[in-house]
């Protein structure tokens, strides 16, 4: 089956923070967009090689047929924070650290009319409305995420949330319904170690959670660990993934997460033969 490539234009763009760019876009191919039950619905965004030709209607099934794969769209993920199908717009919010990366620069040098295309949406996680308590845990690549499941999150439940950022200025407001109990952790200079030590330090209250924990793999991994064995969080109560891998592109993170699922299998079955 052709895997379908949404090709939109830029209709505006913001900036948030000194980190965080906001592009939205629309056209008439968005009114083909799913509008899926996930807050972490996501999409790959598809960013052509300079100086390759590619098909028109572009066609990534054909262009990986025929074309080598050096020559094939670089691809970066990226959370959808709003879609709104009455006003003809897809919101994206894009980390931005200058001139390094692919995605970033691209957002920070956007113009109305600018192409957007993309695959997907994927996604696999909402805040449960049966949960007594929400945690969510993450950084800036996580924040679109965090932001659409808090405003999923019902009246009468408490959100604690964990969000990192490299200082006050990137700081966002966050709305929700929820009874919202939020911590802004300023990036140390190594970047390591605050998200799970701010987790541990948590008084967690009574009643099941469900818990998004997403961000650098790292990270993310270690409070993975802690809720599963030092808090006794059920498997199927979280919400975890690596959005981004320090010192790696997206390519190199993949090979990175291939690698990590490997060892996370062989501990799993060292555990279990214990």
């Amino acid at each position: 089956m052709a895997r379908r490539t949404t090709t939109l234009e830029v209709l505006r763009t913001e900036r948030l923070s000194p980190h965080l760019v906001r592009v939205v876009a629309g056209g008439p191919e968005l009114a083909q967009f799913p509008d899926t039950e996930f807050t972490d619905r996501y999409v790959k965004i598809l960013f052509p090689v300079p100086g390759v030709e590619y098909p028109e209607p572009f066609d990534m099934d054909m262009i990986h047929r025929d074309l080598p794969r050096a020559d094939w769209p670089r691809q970066r993920t990226y959370t959808v924070r709003a879609l709104d199908h009455d006003r003809g717009e897809l919101t994206i919010d894009f980390v931005h650290h200058g001139d390094s990366g692919l995605a970033g620069p691209w957002a920070a040098t956007a113009r109305p009319g600018d192409v957007l295309r993309m695959l997907g949406p994927g996604g696999a996680y909402a805040p449960d409305p049966e949960a007594d308590w929400h945690l969510l845990v993450g950084d800036e690549a996580a924040l679109p995420a965090i932001g659409a499941a808090l405003a999923r999150i019902p009246a009468g439940r408490t959100a604690h949330v964990l969000v990192q950022v490299g200082s006050a200025a990137d700081e966002l407001p966050l709305d929700t319904p929820a009874d919202l109990r939020l911590r802004w952790l300023h990036r140390a200079e190594d970047g390591t170690g605050q998200l799970l030590e701010a987790v541990r330090g948590l008084e967690f209250p009574a009643g099941r959670v469900h818990a998004f924990v997403h961000g650098e793999a790292a990270e993310v991994r270690d409070v993975r660990r802690h809720l599963t064995r030092e808090r006794g969080i059920e498997r199927d109560s979280l919400s975890v993934s690596g959005y981004w891998r320090r010192g790696r592109d997206e390519e190199g993170f993949r090979v990175y997460k291939q690698e990590q699922a490997e060892a996370d299998r062989a501990e799993e079955q060292v555990s279990a033969g214990r």
